[in-house]
């Protein structure tokens, strides 16, 4: 059941992401915000076993993301910024853990907070997504299938190095889960730090 409340929340956090998005507010004194439509970004993670699984899970995630802008809000409140869909391909060697790898793609939204005249930018993310790792259900506490669902929820501040490149660091969440489609379903929590490189154009 945590997977569904779970996606429930995030369907929340899309739609208040959607309503954000509809916002032009312009004062005199915000300043254009030029945010950008597209983004590519390559980022690494390395993600630790939270939450009760009785293995020490240690897993190595790399994303590759592709971004577009969903809105902007031209506003001099704390909610100046630009929502951003992304998709991501996700790669993750497991270091210490039953299992060897996990493969899958993710589906969510980022928001970024823009401040005028500052090269830093806070954001948070969410979303689902789904994969396949080779799981071993014979072992207690390992995945009990190949296929899972997956939840990412990432925060931090980019830094904007030049019109096209900025440097991210942040902490990011990653719950894995067959939704109950196996007798036990141990799932997986992972929690860790991330750093990335983006591109925008």
């Amino acid at each position: 059941m945590k997977i569904y409340r779970v996606a429930i929340a995030l369907v929340f956090f899309f739609m208040a992401s959607r309503a954000f998005a509809g916002t032009q507010i312009t004062t005199a004194n915000a300043g254009l915000l030029e945010a950008p439509r597209f983004e590519l970004a390559l980022e690494s993670a390395y993600l630790l076993g939270v939450f009760g699984n009785p293995n020490s899970y240690e897993i190595g995630a790399e994303f590759l993301t592709a971004r577009v802008r969903w809105g902007v809000v031209q506003s001099d409140s704390w909610l100046r910024g630009y929502n951003q869909f992304y998709i991501s391909a996700v790669a993750e060697p497991i270091f210490r853990g039953p299992e060897n790898h996990y493969f899958g793609l993710n589906f969510g939204m980022r928001y970024n907070f823009a401040r005028p005249g500052s090269r830093l930018i806070p954001y948070f993310s969410g979303g689902l997504g789904l994969g396949w790792i080779d799981s071993h259900p014979n072992i207690p506490g390992a995945q009990g299938q190949d296929f899972t669902f997956n939840i990412l929820t990432a925060a931090g501040i980019s830094y904007q190095m030049s019109k096209h490149w900025k440097l991210n660091a942040g902490i990011l969440y990653q719950h894995l889960s067959n939704a109950g489609q196996t007798d036990p379903n141990p799932s997986l929590n992972l929690l860790g730090p991330q750093v990335g490189l983006n591109y925008s154009f």
